[in-house]
């Protein structure tokens, strides 16, 4: 039996509640199971889990790109553009401070693409992206 490929991450939260209102509320992914200090979140087909520990430090750093600080670690999703623009007009409406503003990066040249960066309640790091041609993903 051939598995279907899927991304798996675990989050580290300070609060489970706040976790729950974002990734539920303003990101609108579907909650699998759960227990007091765990959620699984359905992130676009891939799995990811907060776990509720007593702190979390967020970024550990930031690396300069295309004229931007972007925060490291850092995970989240490549997304149609209409769904990129729908979520980042979402995290508008709820007051979502951006770390870097969505914009289009490498404007003219391979790999463009429109990005966005934000903090979760917790200060996770998370990137979303959409690309007018799919096949610039890895473009070199």
């Amino acid at each position: 039996m051939t598995a279907r490929p899927a991304f798996h991450h675990a989050i580290p939260v300070e609060d489970i509640a706040a976790a729950r209102e974002f990734y539920g509320g303003i990101l609108g992914l579907s909650e699998g199971r759960s227990a007091e200090q765990w959620i699984d979140w359905d992130f676009w087909g891939h799995q990811v889990v907060t776990h509720q520990v007593a702190t979390h430090p967020g970024p550990a750093g930031y690396n300069h790109v295309d004229d931007h600080e972007v925060p490291v670690p850092h995970f989240g999703a490549v997304l149609a553009i209409p769904d990129f623009h729908a979520l980042a007009a979402k995290l508008k409406a709820a007051g979502t401070t951006f770390v870097i503003e969505p914009y289009l990066r490498f404007e003219g040249q391979k790999g463009e693409q429109w990005t966005m960066f934000f903090l979760d309640p917790s200060g996770n790091a998370m990137e979303f992206k959409a690309f007018a041609d799919e096949a610039q993903i890895f473009a070199k």
